[in-house]
């Protein structure tokens, strides 16, 4: 007898849902173009490379991995309590700050509910609530992209769960400033739980930012997210984790699963936080490595957004789309805007010196082509 599977159907809201989309790994080039030299600043990863303190743990450790995880990653939330000031049971570790993002979803929307985004801004946060069957209410960035308290203000409603505010914001890489996040925190109704994605925190220079915790600290209804990808080189095994009072996270650890953070991606995680040379070498250098590109791009007469992370959002003009691919077909990676409704524009990781090199001489060859 034939069988059909025509009659399993998924969940309805699958059909408004777009997947993420990550930035073309390495290796996925350099076998659809057939060449060796790839050179990728599209996924703002750390061009130093892992922490060398994660390393020799991980190594270390690797007799062990027939052992199951800690499920209640004892060791890392302790360091990390430690080196940030707080208790134990103010921290939850997660597989990437991806996952923290959805297990907040989990844990405070049913249909009905509504969020708030800026716009642009990271996609995760808008998929997590549409999972939910949640409404999102985006509120527009005003010109240089910038956050403004009263447009926020003005879209909640008696609906609203959730606020994001990521800062500084990807894939723009403008922040709000501190003074601004107090208002707001200080403003909301009581009702609102804001989520500050603090991914890029570490790299951000200026004097009038807040990465969030001391808001923890005072009692507000905040949940700060953070991420060894970026800063600490550990993007490839995983580890984030959230920063909130313990009432809030006992919610959230009641949806995670138990196992949801490995074993190398924690002893490497636990390591890592402890590496301040690491950390400081990468803020100097990515610090560095602005303003190379700055100086590159301003000579080209590209416009571009001033950072306060480890990428710049690029104007390519109506030609972007084509620039990113021709790039691509010269092995050099960025993140082409579309996806943010940033049609013109490109998000460009910094990268070592002789990264930006690469790339700026191979963007002067095509607007040469072009004209």
């Amino acid at each position: 007898m034939s069988r059909t599977i025509k009659h399993i159907r998924p969940r309805s809201v699958l059909s408004r849902m777009k997947p993420y989309s990550p930035g073309k790994p390495i290796w996925e080039v350099q076998r659809e173009l057939g060449i060796e030299k790839v050179t990728k600043l599209a996924s703002n990863e750390n061009p130093l490379g892992p922490s060398p303190l994660a390393l020799t743990a991980i190594q270390s450790y690797l007799t062990d991995i027939h052992r199951y995880p800690d499920a209640d990653t004892v060791d890392l939330r302790g360091a990390i309590a430690e080196k940030l000031q707080f208790s134990s049971d103010e921290v939850l570790i997660t597989n990437g700050a991806d996952e923290l993002i959805t297990l907040i979803s989990e844990t405070f929307l049913e249909p009905g509910d509504e969020i708030i985004v800026p716009s642009p801004t990271f996609s995760e946060y808008e998929f997590g609530a549409n999972l939910m069957g949640a409404r999102v209410v985006q509120v527009p960035l005003r010109e240089d992209y910038r956050y403004d308290v009263d447009d926020i203000l003005a879209a909640v409603t008696e609906q609203t769960k959730l606020l994001y505010i990521c800062s500084p914001n990807n894939p723009t890489g403008t922040y709000m400033k501190k003074q601004d996040l107090y208002r707001l925190m200080d403003e909301l109704p009581s009702h609102v739980l804001v989520i500050f994605d603090g991914a890029y925190s570490h790299f951000v220079t200026a004097d009038d930012y807040s990465d969030g915790l001391e808001l923890v600290r005072l009692g507000y209804p905040i949940v700060v997210t953070q991420t060894f990808s970026k800063i600490y080189g550990l993007a490839g095994i995983r580890v984030g984790y959230g920063i909130a009072s313990p009432s809030i996270l006992h919610s959230i650890r009641q949806v995670k699963e138990p196992f949801n953070v490995n074993a190398l991606a924690q002893v490497g995680a636990t390591a890592a936080i402890k590496d301040d040379q690491h950390l400081e070498a990468t803020r100097e250098m990515n610090a560095r490595g602005r303003e190379q590109l700055y100086e590159s791009l301003q000579a080209m007469g590209l416009n571009f957004t001033r950072s306060m992370s480890n990428f710049l959002l690029v104007e390519l003009g109506p030609d972007a789309k084509n620039i990113y691919e021709k790039l691509m077909n010269k092995g050099i990676i960025i993140r082409y805007g579309g996806a943010w409704n940033l049609p013109n524009h490109a998000r460009i990781s910094v990268g070592t010196s002789e990264d930006h090199t690469i790339l700026i001489e191979a963007l002067s060859e095509i607007f040469i082509k072009q004209t």
